[in-house]
């Protein structure tokens, strides 16, 4: 028996890079019994295939630290949401989405605001700032001038990560910056499945030269927040504990569960009038809210 990571699949077989190299396996028939899918990103246990070298069957599936359902990846430890500056221009409601959607799966979050030799760094200022002061871990980056790269290396070393955002921030670009060819592979892989890149469903976790493990996401860049199974059961209340600035006001509401949004005595809101908290940051929370509650409307109707 060996143990080993899941890094692709593709029709039904499983590739399992282990101490001895890579395995393609097939999983035991109980997991359809029990309607448990192996993923990419899955630690497991395989056993080999006598006298057929370099195959193999998965045994057991070890228990998963988190599971993101599209793309379909398990043990994710870090989301890289990239913004483009210009061309696109920044999209800050999907950014908030994302942010969202990777506190839920708890992921380490990290924004990386691209495309820094465009020149409107300082047009951004304020926004990069404010995303700071709330407390994300913020890089600025350039694949022509190679700004933010390194400390982005740094970020990536000896974690998995998923790449997310909007077509054309430059993803691929950055992936190449890291290590050339990176990119280029990903491209390369689905083009063998024959599905368009931001529809495709199949990931592969790729391997960094300098440590570590990464997976481009486009899908996850296109989910509203009521889409996402593992917020159906989501209380709108729940909403703000996602929007770290919140946080330090939230105690101080007048009405237990409030949703910082229609209710009297709400402290959240009283820190956006006073300019403590981003105005842009509520306005998004409140079309985000708004999602959630469309989501459960469609639900119970």
């Amino acid at each position: 028996m060996y143990q080993g990571r899941i890094v692709k699949g593709i029709g039904g077989f499983y590739y399992v890079n282990t101490d001895i190299g890579l395995v393609e396996c097939k999983p035991r028939g109980i997991f359809r019994k029990e309607s448990l899918t192996p993923l990419v990103g899955d630690k497991v246990i395989i056993s080999i295939i006598e006298g057929s070298p370099g195959q193999g069957v998965i045994q057991e599936i070890l228990p998963r630290e988190n599971t993101l359902i599209r793309p379909s990846v398990a043990n994710v430890q870090q989301c890289i949401i990239v913004v483009a500056m210009d061309r696109p221009e920044p999209d800050l409601l999907l950014l908030d989405r994302l942010l969202v959607l990777a506190g839920v799966n708890e992921l380490e979050q990290v924004i990386c605001f691209n495309k820094t030799d465009l020149g409107k760094k300082d047009e951004y200022g304020e926004v990069i700032d404010t995303y700071r002061q709330a407390g994300y871990r913020v890089l600025c980056t350039s694949t022509k001038t190679g700004q933010g790269i390194d400390e982005l290396k740094e970020l990536l070393k000896g974690k998995i990560s998923v790449f997310a955002g909007m077509s054309g921030v430059g993803k691929s670009s950055i992936l190449n910056s890291l290590q050339p060819g990176l990119g280029l592979k990903t491209g390369e892989v689905s083009a063998k499945l024959q599905r368009g890149r931001h529809t495709t469903r199949h990931a592969e976790l790729l391997e960094l030269s300098f440590g570590g493990m990464v997976v481009d996401t486009p899908g996850f860049s296109s989910l509203s927040l009521g889409a996402v199974k593992e917020l159906e059961d989501m209380d709108e209340s729940e909403l703000g504990h996602y929007y770290p600035e919140f946080l330090e006001y939230m105690d101080h509401c007048r009405f237990r569960g409030c949703r910082h949004a229609d209710e009297p005595g709400c402290s959240v809101k009283e820190a956006v009038e006073k300019g403590s908290v981003s105005a842009f940051r509520y306005r998004n929370y409140i079309k985000l809210l708004e999602e959630l509650r469309q989501s459960r409307r469609r639900r119970y109707d």
